[in-house]
């Protein structure tokens, strides 16, 4: 996909969802936190449903296997956000490390280019009822590392992506 097309579609899933809100709340040479919210159009149950189902949801853009249905979560202590590779292949991108049926999801490790840095972080899923039978769908991710040009680089890149799949989990279209 071009560069425009992809700007595209990112501003229609965007502007055919409810507001995504995103920050980078914090950064320095060490690491950074971003977050992003975004009012999910369905009761929390339901909320937390669409957010453990990944492969659903995430961009396949945003994978080493270029397919979202490789991706799974393991809600166990320890579990895996793993994606199956080729030849019996498999990408571990973070470990479950929180979870609170309906309200909370933790998950640590480095995501995309970060794990190949040694960076890692910690992303936080919090949904919380609102107006009108929504969700309020919370995303922060504190990472921390080491970059050559400083951890500060990577912020709002992160942010953008992070942004992006909370758009597409938001989404109709993606539900």
């Amino acid at each position: 996909m071009t560069c425009s097309l992809r700007l595209l579609f990112v501003v229609s899933i965007v502007l055919s969802s409810a507001a995504v809100s995103a920050t980078v709340v914090a950064s320095g040479a060490g690491g950074f936190v971003v977050r992003e919210q975004v009012d999910f159009p369905g009761e929390p149950v339901a909320a937390w449903q669409r957010l453990v189902r990944i492969g659903d949801w995430w961009d396949s853009e945003h994978t080493y296997s270029g397919n979202s249905a490789n991706l799974s979560l393991s809600l166990r202590p320890g579990g895996c956000w793993c994606e199956r590779l080729p030849n019996g292949g498999f990408v571990r991108h973070m470990e479950v490390v929180l979870v609170k049926p309906g309200s909370t999801l933790r998950v640590t490790g480095g995501l995309g280019p970060l794990q190949a840095m040694g960076a890692t972080g910690a992303l936080t899923f919090t949904l919380k009822g609102a107006a009108k039978g929504a969700t309020t769908v919370i995303a922060e991710y504190a990472v921390t590392g080491y970059s050559a040009a400083g951890m500060a680089e990577l912020a709002d890149p992160v942010d953008k992506v992070l942004a992006e799949q909370l758009a597409r989990f938001a989404a109709p279209a993606h539900q």
